[in-house]
């Protein structure tokens, strides 16, 4: 009998350990039920969206916008501001703060294709970071001039508010290569097609490995089949070249 409650304490000892240690391993994962079913998987690497469904060949991208990492642009009285603490010797604070409704909607399409007649990129959003923060195109405003001066106003993140309160990337948002990876998919644009990270197989992307769109085709881990996909660069024009490589959808705030 008493080898019976041994076992019987031992297998119950097992079975609350792999419990917890299921459980555990169940809370790492980042959780985003709001994608719908229809939605082909790749788009759950947005995980901060407010919803993401179909509405006819468009996938609709719903966000706030607001980053999920400190920044000093936040107000003072918010407990996610945190004074610079970045590599930049001439970081200038904008006098612009992060409003905490954004609320952006992106229509991309569900099936993204080339265009024969590419699209200029335009001031403000031009797609979504897997953060729900927009990525703007390399010009600073009001009249496309170079990143120069704007980017001493970049956070230790790499980003920064507009003068509506809109928190965005120009550059690679370093918060999002140093937790997911330099190699990974950082966000897509308003075509549809993937921004990828500077890394690609082990090797540092170079603005020369890239067509005039800053983008090229092929297989990927998440595209088995291959697709064209952007990459962020350390270099002008950094995420985006000539314009869209695809017809791209909408965005409004």
């Amino acid at each position: 009998m008493k080898h019976y409650f041994y076992l019987l304490g031992f297998s119950f000892l097992v079975f609350f350990i792999i419990s917890c240690s299921s459980k555990e391993d169940i809370s790492e994962l980042p959780e985003n039920d709001v994608v719908s079913s229809e939605v082909p998987p790749i788009y759950s690497k947005i995980y901060n969206a407010s919803d993401i469904y179909l509405e006819g060949d468009f996938v609709v991208i719903e966000v706030n916008g607001v980053p999920d990492h400190y920044s000093p642009y936040f107000e003072e009285e918010d407990s996610r501001n945190i004074a610079y603490d970045g590599v930049n010797n001439n970081f200038n604070l904008n006098p612009n703060r992060i409003i905490t409704t954004a609320n952006y909607t992106y229509k991309i399409p569900l099936e993204p294709s080339p265009t024969s007649s590419p699209r200029p990129t335009s001031l403000g959003s031009i797609g979504v970071a897997i953060n729900e923060v927009a990525f703007f195109n390399q010009y600073a405003g009001p009249n496309n001039q170079p990143l120069t001066n704007e980017i001493n106003s970049f956070d230790q993140y790499n980003g920064h508010p507009q003068q509506q309160g809109v928190y965005h990337y120009h550059i690679e948002p370093t918060y999002l290569t140093a937790s997911k990876g330099n190699d990974v998919i950082l966000g897509f644009l308003l075509d549809g097609y993937p921004v990828y990270g500077p890394f690609e197989n082990g090797n540092r992307i170079t603005n020369s490995d890239l067509d005039e769109f800053h983008g090229h085709a092929h297989i990927t881990d998440d595209f088995p089949n291959g697709t064209y996909h952007y990459h962020i660069t350390d270099a002008d024009p950094y995420l985006n070249g000539s314009g869209y490589y695809g017809a791209p959808g909408t965005v409004t705030q």
